[in-house]
């Protein structure tokens, strides 16, 4: 399940899943590109990272801008030649309000966050992939788009049409050796509260490890015979 060699590039690598999981990959031999809208951030985790220069590219970036997607493509293939897999953590939240309250801007925010930075980021690296006959896309999401709660309107709009991008890109990449796959996960556990003070509320929650190691094996030549998959790593509820 090697991915030694293999081009990664992680979007809100900074964040604490795109941290984990940049850590896990330096570990497995991966080439990885860091993209994250702070400089400093990139720089702090690059260093963590320990990686020879040849291994590592960070791009500071803001992938809700429309042109920020192929710039980030065009230095990948710069430095790297081809890029392999692409790990889309962007995306933020906005809720708590009912729908009559919610405001036009709220909900083009999280289109923009969740819809439009995916669409960009598939534009700008599917062709590669397909050309190079192998590919992984991994999204994060949530269940809410299968049960949308109430006041929640803004982000369970966004998330649904992301995923909406990425099951129909699966459809067109079936053959190809590329595939596209959703992790949904209901609150990212980065403290690890579920284990150090456990409750019902977090019961439920799941650990960027956790996560890490589905998107490892999503991402592995034994992973690919996963393509279009929702996978719900928030156990029973």
């Amino acid at each position: 399940m090697s991915l030694k060699e293999r081009v990664v590039v992680i979007t809100g690598a900074t964040g604490g899943l795109g941290r984990v999981v940049s850590l896990s990959l330096a570990e497995s031999g991966s080439h990885l590109v860091l993209v994250g809208t702070n400089s400093e951030k990139l720089a702090g985790l690059e260093g963590e990272l320990k990686l020879p220069a040849e291994r590592v590219l960070s791009c500071a970036a803001d992938l809700t801008q429309p042109w920020a997607a192929k710039a980030v493509n065009e230095a990948v293939l710069g430095k790297f030649g081809r890029v392999d897999i692409l790990l889309h953590f962007v995306g933020g939240w906005i809720g708590g309000k009912p729908l009559p309250q919610v405001t036009e801007e709220e909900i083009s925010s999280m289109l923009e966050q969740h819809v439009w930075t995916t669409f960009r980021l598939v534009q700008a690296f599917i062709p590669m992939m397909v050309k190079n006959g192998w590919g992984r896309i991994i999204a994060v999401s949530s269940p809410v788009v299968a049960n949308p709660p109430a006041n929640n309107a803004p982000y369970t709009v966004g998330k649904s049409g992301e995923e909406a991008l990425i099951l129909t890109l699966a459809e067109e990449l079936k053959y190809t050796g590329v595939t596209a796959n959703i992790v949904r996960v209901r609150t990212i556990d980065v403290r690890h509260e579920r284990n150090v003070s456990p409750s019902p509320k977090n019961a439920f929650w799941t650990t960027p490890e956790e996560i890490g190691a589905t998107i490892e094996y999503l991402c592995s030549e034994e992973g690919g015979v996963v393509n279009g998959a929702k996978l719900p790593l928030y156990g029973s509820s």
